[in-house]
């Protein structure tokens, strides 16, 4: 079976990673990718942008990217959000999500 294909581009700052975030969960983890979007859940309620920074600095830590450089792009009222990493290059931000996976 493919792989699902991640949504992930580039820009003139560094790139935009799709995401779909899972709050209230027994834990913070990345859960795969689904519809082209890096599902996370994280343990965070979704009230006034906790889940947002736990996402935020979740992802940073553990794609191994610096917490400064990875923001909220859009989305930050809703499940499915873009998140901007600067510095990076779309196909550096795939590889990390590969390998945090196991893939």
């Amino acid at each position: 079976m493919p792989e699902p294909e991640l949504q992930c581009d580039g820009t003139d700052e560094g790139s935009r990673l799709a995401v779909r975030v899972l709050p209230r969960g027994s834990r913070d983890e990345l859960v795969g990718v689904r519809d082209g979007r890096l599902c996370v859940r994280t343990t965070a309620p979704p009230v006034e942008g906790a889940a947002n920074s736990r996402v935020v600095a979740f992802v940073a830590k553990t794609l191994g990217f610096r917490r400064s450089s990875v923001r909220v792009d859009s989305g930050e009222r809703s499940r499915e959000k873009m998140l901007a990493i600067a510095g990076v290059g779309p196909e550096e931000v795939i590889a990390a999500v590969r390998a945090a996976l196991g893939r």
